[in-house]
């Protein structure tokens, strides 16, 4: 009852097109259903990637960049939703984050449950982009996820004390060197086993990287990754 009331006063939009979804059709409006499209195999083995050729095995970018992540995976093709992760990410459509995480535990169950993780940490932004922006939206899917996975989120336990500028400006190596010192851990997490990092998008793994840098130096084993797109030679 009062999710309808809610939904009545300030109405829910379709993460695909940005229309009002009427009432009773979930988080996405029906016609906008069949319009996302997934990540299917062959899939890189380690950042996820869709492949052409089944025996490939990885992706030419996996082959030539070694990470420090174990392996991970994300959900869409970034060409078919980059206008939803747009308004998601610059436009407050806030909302949208319950979608996605559905999305990823209904096709994904199989691969987050091979993870094993105990616990979910959102890749963190710098405080003057949060501060700017009003949210973040890595924290936004990983709430969600965590909400209906039952693993822990761990929001506060990796700080971006750095500043960097925007990655999508940058080589591969100019990536490396910004994300440099980036990232901090000031708590321990000793008891922390497996870690999913959890972001919008995958780019060349730089972030992913300098993150579970942190974490495996303080002792967690094994860090995965889920992102929302990824792109094809990204």
């Amino acid at each position: 009852m009062r999710d309808a009331l809610v939904n009545m006063v300030f109405p829910r939009r379709c993460p695909v097109c940005d229309d009002v979804v009427p009432m009773g059709e979930g988080l996405i409006c029906r016609q906008c259903r069949e319009k996302p499209q997934y990540i299917v195999e062959p899939r890189c083995r380690q950042c996820g990637k869709q492949l052409m050729d089944e025996a490939a095995g990885f992706c030419q970018d996996c082959m030539r960049h070694r990470h420090v992540y174990d392996y991970g995976y994300a959900l869409y093709d970034y060409q078919s939703m980059k206008k939803s992760i747009y308004r998601f990410k610059y436009k407050k459509r806030c909302e949208y984050a319950a979608f996605y995480a559905k999305d990823i535990c209904e096709k994904l169950s199989g691969e987050l449950g091979m993870m094993g993780a105990d616990s979910i940490v959102p890749v963190p932004v710098h405080a003057s982009r949060l501060r700017s922006r009003g949210y973040n939206q890595a924290e936004l899917i990983a709430a969600e996820l965590s909400r209906l996975t039952g693993i822990a989120m761990h929001e506060k336990l990796v700080r971006r004390i750095r500043k960097t500028v925007p990655q999508k400006e940058l080589t591969v190596q100019e990536r490396q060197n910004n994300l440099k010192k980036a990232f901090h851990i000031s708590t321990n997490v000793v008891k922390l086993n497996k870690t999913i990092l959890v972001d919008d998008i995958y780019t060349t793994g730089s972030t992913l990287d300098a993150v579970a840098m942190e974490l495996k130096r303080h002792g967690v084993r094994s860090v995965y990754f889920i992102a929302l797109c990824i792109g094809e030679g990204m």
